[in-house]
């Protein structure tokens, strides 16, 4: 049993190229499950799967917890039919508890333009910080794809970059100018702290500049501004695709400026878009500003 976990971590980050802390989190799920159904994988079955799922709900866990767990076991199941351990995939028959969709959480106009701005002087860290958010706004990428992106990647008279999404999914996309000037106002300072790291973000020892920094960084100059809420950089995305819906980019724009695989993961802006259009029509219509 122990080998087939072996199996389905190599084959997460081989094939799948998810990230270490995914792998971290599924590798968690499944020996949580596996402990609790206490059977080989070929013996478990779906009334197995749906007893740990129950047990989950009795321990109140929350629904995108459970879903979460449902889904590691689901790409278990798959990777161990697909290697031939297993006949079928058990997981399949059991329904992924329903979750209540929430809006994406956004920044203003304003408020973005307050967070990309409160990185100030010419040193390392202050170029750096303020060129992270600056890339990550401008274009709308993963914490993953930011920190992994290398000087090779960057494309200056183009302004363009070339992102690793996910599923070893690359793909191109333009770098607004506000975040290329504060590109090239990094660049010479990145030269003091280089090592041998191709990675485009360093840290001060010369490391590539991790995910942990990356959202540590966000709530130290968020906290700064009096930001209200803990800003994280999946909060810079959903603003980057917001705006860009307000401005009126076409859904099917965003979703490949974003790499969403399906439309449908994109669709959730139209809601978000939905609320500001009705606060807009009751400010400029006639009509709306009438008491019903």
């Amino acid at each position: 049993m122990k080998n087939n976990i072996e199996n389905f971590k190599n084959y997460l980050k081989a094939e799948i190229n998810v990230s270490p802390h995914t792998i971290r989190a599924y590798t968690k799920d499944l020996e949580e499950f596996l402990s609790f159904v206490d059977k080989e994988p070929k013996e478990i079955d779906n009334l197995d799967i749906r007893s740990f799922l129950a047990a989950l709900h009795q321990r109140k866990l929350k629904k995108t917890s459970i879903a979460r767990k449902l889904a590691t076991i689901r790409s278990y199941f798959k990777f161990l039919s697909r290697e031939g351990y297993v006949r079928q995939n058990p997981a399949k028959l059991v329904a992924t508890p329903k979750i209540p969709k929430k809006l994406p959480r956004f920044l203003s106009v304003d408020e973005v333009f307050s967070l990309v701005d409160a990185p100030v002087g010419e040193t390392f860290k202050a170029t750096r910080d303020k060129a992270v958010f600056e890339l990550l706004y401008s274009c709308g990428l993963r914490i993953s794809e930011l920190t992994s992106l290398d000087m090779g990647d960057l494309d200056i008279k183009e302004s363009l970059i070339r992102v690793k999404g996910k599923g070893r999914k690359e793909r191109i996309v333009p770098v607004g100018a506000k975040a290329l000037d504060s590109i090239n106002n990094y660049l010479p300072e990145r030269v003091s702290v280089k090592k041998r790291s191709e990675a485009l973000f360093l840290n001060s020892r010369g490391g590539r500049l991790t995910q942990r920094s990356v959202s540590r960084l966000l709530i130290e100059y968020s906290r700064m501004i009096n930001l209200i809420g803990q800003i994280s950089p999946h909060v810079l995305r959903h603003t980057f695709a917001t705006h860009m819906l307000h401005g009126g980019a076409d859904l099917r724009t965003i979703q490949e400026l974003l790499g969403h695989s399906s439309l449908s993961s994109t669709q959730v802006y139209t809601h978000v878009d939905n609320v500001h259009l009705a606060e807009v029509y009751d400010k400029a219509h006639p009509l709306a500003k009438k008491k019903r």
